[in-house]
């Protein structure tokens, strides 16, 4: 009887835990330096921002900082309301559902079998080193267009897509996350008579959600942001990326093909307010997809697979 009082005694204390003032400068200190460095991030963005809702006389003449002055939406009005920029815009979307499927398949794929030990994949060690060297040595641009056009993929989103099918960087991710999942969860399960693949799709995959989030961010991120291939391999106005035809808004703008309206507005236009505009636009698609993938960024490495 008196172990169970003394046990509720103790169940009932609160454990206070002093904090040195050391601790507490460090905290202080860790804290205005995050906070620093968020700022760092964030006040760049909010003047590109500021920019792009401003007057092109304002922003000439460097007075616009956190805050648009002559707030006016002429810089998203030139971008939005011409034909070729939803066209882009579609190419864009195409590409990566088409290019992000395709990464992700290849990089399952090929990144479960390189996973095992060399026991159970002979020549691993071979094939390894043969998908890593292609990220030291590449053919370069002329062989690589010259390839596209032999296999006659210019002006086709397959040229976006297929060069860039199997990156090898996030294979390499991909590689080490399986190799660090516990063993178990596959000789449990071809124990239970499933094959290879049924084991990659039923068990590696659905406990590899972290990873396979983060390679998809990516993925998204890097065929969004790709301009150069579009200039490179796509002529036809109405099939290039979104990329291409903001950077040819700016670098390549050409007086000759625009209409009197498209002029006159484009003449009202600060050069600055226009690339901030750009940003903006080009940065929205990927800010909405950012939430839905951050939840499974401080999800648990192996999410509990293994328990006993």
């Amino acid at each position: 009887m008196r172990k169970t009082n003394i046990g509720a005694c103790n169940a009932r204390t609160t454990i206070k835990i002093q904090e040195s003032t050391g601790r507490k400068v460090f905290r202080l200190v860790n804290g205005f330096v995050l906070i620093l460095l968020a700022l760092l991030c964030l006040l760049p963005f909010i003047n590109i921002i500021a920019i792009s809702f401003s007057e092109g006389y304002y922003v000439d003449a460097n007075q616009v900082t956190l805050w648009p002055k002559g707030f006016n939406l002429s810089a998203y009005q030139y971008i939005l309301t011409r034909a070729s920029f939803w066209s882009s815009f579609r190419t864009s979307i195409l590409r990566i559902f088409l290019g992000g499927a395709i990464n992700l398949c290849l990089i399952i794929l090929t990144a479960y079998p390189l996973s095992k030990d060399n026991s159970k994949l002979h020549f691993r060690s071979v094939y390894t080193w043969y998908f890593f060297i292609t990220m030291l040595i590449g053919g370069g641009m002329i062989p690589n267009y010259l390839l596209i056009s032999k296999l006659g993929l210019r002006n086709t989103i397959w040229a976006l897509v297929l060069p860039g099918a199997l990156p090898i960087f996030n294979l390499v991710l991909m590689l080490n996350f399986f190799r660090q999942l516990p063993r178990e969860m596959e000789e449990a399960a071809l124990i239970d008579g499933a094959g290879h693949f049924r084991t990659m799709v039923q068990i590696y995959v659905p406990v590899s959600m972290p990873a396979i989030a983060t390679i998809t961010l990516f993925c998204i991120v890097n065929h969004w942001n790709s301009w150069f291939d579009g200039m490179l391999y796509i002529t036809t106005p109405s099939r290039i990326p979104m990329q291409t035809y903001l950077r040819s808004i700016i670098i390549e703008m050409n007086v000759a093909d625009m209409s009197a309206d498209d002029y006159e507005l484009y003449a009202l236009l600060a050069n600055r307010t226009v690339k901030c505009s750009q940003i903006i636009v080009a940065t929205i698609p990927i800010l909405c997809v950012y939430p839905f993938l951050q939840r499974y960024f401080v999800s648990g490495i192996v999410l509990g697979s293994v328990k006993g």
